[in-house]
């Protein structure tokens, strides 16, 4: 099947008409910078959809926030609208015949990108075909009647809307409206089209209908107390519900473009870049003139990735780094394989920050990317304030070579000039510029030598700590120690 076009005489084509009558040929962009705003984003997409409903995800969890969209992707099917649901079928373990019984819905099909083999034993298919299902679709879309899509590094999932009682990340989606809408519906197209996307119903289970019945009661049930709940409380009071109460939605304008792997990608050599994004995405680090802003929670740059920051700041370019610290990371592993080529990149000059971890409140619902967030999820490239590049795409060598993504590149000097003022004027309130400084030490031949510092502003006193990976647990200094030495990185 493919993308239905005929939809401007829908509720959402009949709202964004006058935008894009006012902006003609360009995109508009809105900034989902906290997990409560994208999620208050994606139930109001769903409720206002009339006729089609295109979801792609990595993870979708069977949990608060998954059960309550899931609520509201049925509802929507329910009323008529044809819902297509890709997942990639790491998050899928055990729920095969959950998702057939769903797929039992007539406006409902389900498909699973790259499934495993063996359905019941998962795990061996990680030792019987490690190098098939280890690579996966990364990608991350939400598009309503081929008019408005949500773009960017979220799963579905508490952790990533400010629901989990644990870690919570920070991230950054973008609302998308224009032509960019087509471009995010075509590549949606390309995948669910796949072979390697397979229905739900040809892997073995099989539904019930009674089971279809009690699960929409038991999703009504969850959407029906989420007004009377701490959650739907936040979600009322989150900045965009207003905005949306008060038809205040201001867009960035510009051209923009989207940039995606093909799903090949992940059975091909992982070598042959030919359905990568990634020459795209070095042409566009190799033509920056002023200044770069690599914001990556997973952040593996490897030799060659390194020699080109290295070059760029030797031609005068000012390049930031914004990644997670040890204390602050989810995949230690990741943080590992970084922290072979950090002290190569402060000598060359980049700036290096690392995120503090930090207890997420429920005053987090009203803070911007990364403040005061336990984790950083977000993937957002800035380019000389001209350019932003915002996606599923971690700067890592399994984002890079094994694993399929997406994102796009938005033409806004107004966005890009945003996100460089808030690294000029907040991020050493969230996060640690990592530096080296000449140290005193009497047991060297020189009298001295250079140690990793790591820098903070705290209360308007500048804190600097000579430990190794501040705030971060004996363990998992243990367990970064080990895996440096292991020869995994084009697996990070």
């Amino acid at each position: 099947s493919e993308a239905i076009h005929n939809t401007d005489d829908t509720r959402v084509g009949r709202g964004v008409a006058p935008l894009l009558v006012v902006q003609p040929g360009k995109s508009g962009f809105f900034t989902l910078g906290t997990g409560l705003d994208a999620f208050v984003a994606r139930l109001a997409l769903a409720e206002a959809t009339d006729r089609t409903l295109d979801v792609q995800y990595y993870l979708f969890h069977d949990d608060v926030t998954g059960r309550l969209l899931a609520g509201h992707l049925l509802r929507a099917a329910d009323r008529g609208v044809r819902v297509r649901l890709l997942l990639d079928d790491m998050d899928m373990g055990g729920k095969d015949a959950g998702l057939a019984t769903v797929s039992q819905h007539p406006n409902i099909e389900i498909r699973l990108f790259n499934p495993f083999p063996s359905r019941g034993m998962r795990l061996l298919n990680f030792l019987t075909h490690f190098g098939t299902v280890t690579r996966r679709m990364h990608n991350k879309s939400f598009t309503v009647d081929n008019q408005l899509a949500i773009v960017g590094g979220r799963n579905i999932g508490d952790e990533y809307f400010e629901a989990a009682a644990g870690v919570n990340f920070g991230d950054m989606d973008v609302l998308a409206v224009g032509p960019i809408v087509r471009e995010v519906s075509a590549a949606f197209d390309v995948y669910w089209n796949s072979d390697l996307a397979v229905p739900v119903d040809a892997l073995g289970a099989t539904g019930e209908s009674g089971l279809l019945e009690r699960a929409r009661t038991r999703l009504a049930a969850d959407i029906e107390a989420l007004p009377d709940s701490v959650y739907g409380r936040r979600l009322r009071e989150a900045e965009l519900t207003q905005r949306l109460i008060d038809r205040n939605v201001d867009f960035f304008w510009g051209p923009a473009r989207l940039l995606y792997d093909l799903p090949e990608k992940v059975r091909t050599d992982p070598d042959d870049r030919s359905t990568h994004l990634g020459p795209e995405l070095d042409d566009l680090l190799a033509s920056v003139q002023t200044e770069l802003i690599l914001v990556s929670p997973y952040f593996v740059p490897g030799r060659d990735g390194t020699a080109l920051l290295r070059s760029l700041v030797e031609q005068g370019r000012r390049v930031t780094v914004l990644t997670n610290s040890l204390a602050a990371t989810d995949v230690p592993a990741v943080h590992a394989g970084y922290s072979r080529y950090r002290r190569s990149l402060i000598e060359a000059g980049v700036e290096i920050y690392e995120m503090r971890p930090a207890n997420t409140t429920e005053e987090a619902g009203r803070r911007r990317l990364g403040e005061s967030l336990a984790s950083l999820h977000a993937k957002t490239i800035v380019f000389d304030r001209e350019r932003v590049l915002v996606g599923a795409m971690n700067l890592d060598p399994r984002s890079s070579l094994l694993n399929s993504d997406m994102g796009i590149l938005i033409e806004s000097p107004k966005l890009a000039s945003a996100i460089g003022d808030w690294r000029d004027q907040g991020l050493a309130d969230i996060a640690w510029r990592v530096d080296l400084e000449r140290v005193a030490t009497p047991h060297s031949p020189a009298g001295e030598e250079t140690r990793l510092v790591w820098i903070s502003d705290e209360e308007g006193r500048e804190i600097r700590r000579y430990d190794r990976e501040p705030e971060s647990g004996l363990w998992a200094r243990f367990q970064a120690t080990v895996l440096r030495l292991l020869p995994i990185e084009r697996q990070l």
